[in-house]
């Protein structure tokens, strides 16, 4: 025990704190994050071990600490910067500045947006990269349908508008496709299938669970690239008994498609290329896990700081 009545960690031998011992758990961060762990450990244990051997231990300078300590003491933000990374841990590291903010005032926190933007970069919450999608043309293998979207992606009401492509994952040697219908009204998931092939069965599949939540002859328009999928006899059937009038863009072009092809960046970037994964099976889990929360619980700015699936309620009830 030092002369202010704290304990010295060099009598414990090796029993270390969990708090300090585990600081060396091989997890990946930046050396800032890391380091503020570390200060974090040393704030929470001051009290009951002596600050000289904490610092000792974590590597962290006393003048470091303090300094830390002070700084937090007098930072006007505090309360706001502990929110930001709460906000980000529930979301797994997805949020941006506006979305943040469209957060910040859900929980009733009015703060700018550029104050926002400013903490974000202070504590090194950044967004990923975007890469691009598998591309399924296979020439014409059967009829083309015209482009009647002509890239017009606004929808004045749900099930007016939706769209449809594949998007292909490669990890651990195998390949993984999914194939998604998104409502251009709200940007929701109406349906999905995840398959190791981009087979027929998958097409079918998506089309099968999207037609169920909708009633026959809605007139909507299904929009999609001249994928061999959306070319075949049976998937034009499938879209004409269903009331459904179908749509391509044209050849190439997939600007004609760009909301869907955004979907894809963003949800490259906010699952492939934000986390580590264990196996295929854990890609699987955690990707229908992501699917869910886009629908769930991602709020939008376009939808007013809604998710897509409230948005949608909301309009359904009012209709």
């Amino acid at each position: 025990m030092d002369r202010t009545g704290r304990t010295c960690i060099s009598s414990y031998g090796e029993c270390l704190p969990k708090k300090i011992s585990g600081l060396s758990s091989g997890r990946r961060e930046t050396a800032a994050s890391e380091r503020e762990r570390k200060i974090a450990a040393v704030r929470e244990l001051r009290h009951e071990f002596n600050v000289s051997d904490l610092a000792k231990l974590t590597g962290i300078p006393r003048s470091s600490f303090y300094y830390s300590d002070i700084h937090q003491k007098n930072d006007y933000y505090a309360e706001e910067r502990c929110l930001l990374h709460k906000i980000q841990a529930e979301n797994k590291g997805r949020y941006g500045y506006r979305r943040m903010t469209l957060e910040f005032r859900n929980q009733g926190k009015k703060t700018n947006h550029k104050v926002i933007q400013k903490l974000m970069h202070e504590e090194n919450l950044v967004c990923k990269v975007r890469i691009h999608k598998y591309n399924s043309y296979k020439g014409t293998v059967g009829k083309v349908a015209p482009n009647l979207l002509q890239r017009n992606f606004k929808a004045d009401r749900p099930n007016e508008k939706w769209v449809t492509d594949v998007t292909q994952f490669n990890l651990f040697g195998t390949k993984l496709y999914l194939s998604p219908i998104l409502d251009l009204y709200d940007e929701s998931l109406i349906s999905w299938n995840i398959s190791e092939s981009p087979n027929y069965a998958q097409t079918t599949d998506m089309l099968d669970k999207a037609f169920a939540v909708i009633p026959d002859d809605t007139n909507l328009i299904l929009h999609s690239d001249q994928g061999w999928q959306y070319q075949m006899y049976d998937y034009q059937q499938r879209l004409k008994k269903k009331g459904i009038r179908q749509s391509m863009s044209r050849k190439g072009n997939c600007l004609d498609n760009a909301v869907m092809e955004n979907f894809f960046g963003l949800l490259k970037s906010e699952l492939l290329y934000l986390q580590d994964f264990e196996s295929v099976e854990h890609f699987k889990k955690e990707l229908i896990e992501y699917l869910t929360w886009y629908n769930e619980k991602r709020i939008k700015v376009k939808l007013k700081g809604l998710t897509p699936l409230q948005f949608r309620n909301q309009s359904l009830k009012s209709a």
